[in-house]
């Protein structure tokens, strides 16, 4: 059954046509609704797709994905333009954490090394020692060696991590409210009614869930391990959207949502019809001021120097 809503055709030439004209590339979180999967260049998680995205020669990126990552493409990518169809498209978690409470807990933890999560603003990673991404945190938080740690803004990741690292990590009190919405009871019965499939779970998951599956990791690492796994089943435990890569990469395995409420409304607020107005008239444009730029980037080029 096809996925694509009526009168997808029309505007997807259109929106080629335009993107032909602007010079741009389409870069879509794999959280996206499927039309606009379809529709996009580079579909993948938020740093990765920042990265391809520098790597063209395009002159201008449609980033359909929430604000943070529109503002990431920006950190890299300062001589393009960078669009992000609805303006509205935030993030809760990102929201939690302040460029005024970050400096107040460094005062308070003046010896501490500040790790940010990349789904943070601009302003955050400028304040902040080095990012780290879900796929990289673990990896990130034990080059640093046996350091006081401050981890924002997500405390399930930072619970995560800490299990793997021998320094003293102290967490953020942020969270993603669609991954925190899982709860273990409800995982319990999910896994109750399909008893023989594999639990994938994403590290912002609450710990107690993540006691429970089967693998932790981002969504690149589910995709890649529902490639590589012998299981047909497959119980996931990150949001909706990822299940439309699911499908397309493993024809004849199942899925199933752990949790129907895993749904972020922020990311299902674009549609091809804002993606062709954005295109049409290259707003709603995402800049960085140039000094929070810099300061952001040596945070994210600190992150790539150790993955």
């Amino acid at each position: 059954m096809s996925t694509e809503p009526a009168g997808f055709e029309q505007l997807r030439d259109e929106i080629l046509r335009w993107k032909e004209r602007r010079n741009a590339v389409i870069l879509a979180h794999v959280y996206q609704p499927p039309e606009i999967q379809e529709l996009a260049d580079y579909v993948g998680d938020s740093l990765g797709l920042s990265q391809q995205a520098a790597g063209t020669d395009a002159d201008v990126i449609v980033f359909c994905g929430v604000h943070f990552m529109a503002e990431t493409a920006a950190i890299l990518s300062p001589e393009k333009v960078v669009l992000l169809p609805e303006p509205a498209a935030g993030c809760p978690m990102a929201d939690m954490v302040t460029v005024s409470a970050l400096r107040d807990k460094r005062r308070e933890m003046p010896g501490a090394v500040v790790v940010c999560y990349v789904n943070s603003s601009a302003e955050v990673k400028a304040e902040s020692d080095i990012c780290c991404t879900s796929a990289n945190a673990v990896r990130i938080v034990e080059s640093l060696g046996d350091v006081e740690i401050l981890f924002v803004p997500d405390r399930n990741l930072a619970h995560y991590v800490s299990r793997f690292t021998r320094g003293r990590v102290v967490p953020w009190d942020g969270y993603c409210p669609t991954h925190d919405r899982l709860t273990p009871e409800e995982l319990r019965r999910t896994m109750a009614e399909y008893p023989r499939a594999e639990v994938l779970v994403h590290p912002e998951c609450r710990p107690e869930v993540i006691e429970m599956a089967d693998f932790v990791g981002s969504t690149s690492a589910i995709l890649r391990r529902a490639r590589q796994s012998k299981a047909r089943e497959f119980i996931v435990g990150t949001e909706e959207g990822i299940l439309y890569q699911l499908y397309k990469q493993n024809p004849g395995k199942q899925f199933y949502l752990a949790s129907p409420a895993m749904v972020c409304p922020n990311m299902k607020r674009i549609s091809l019809e804002k993606v062709l107005r954005s295109l049409r008239d290259l707003t709603p444009q995402i800049r960085v001021p140039e000094e929070v730029r810099q300061r952001a980037l040596r945070a994210l080029e600190a992150m790539l120097e150790r993955s």
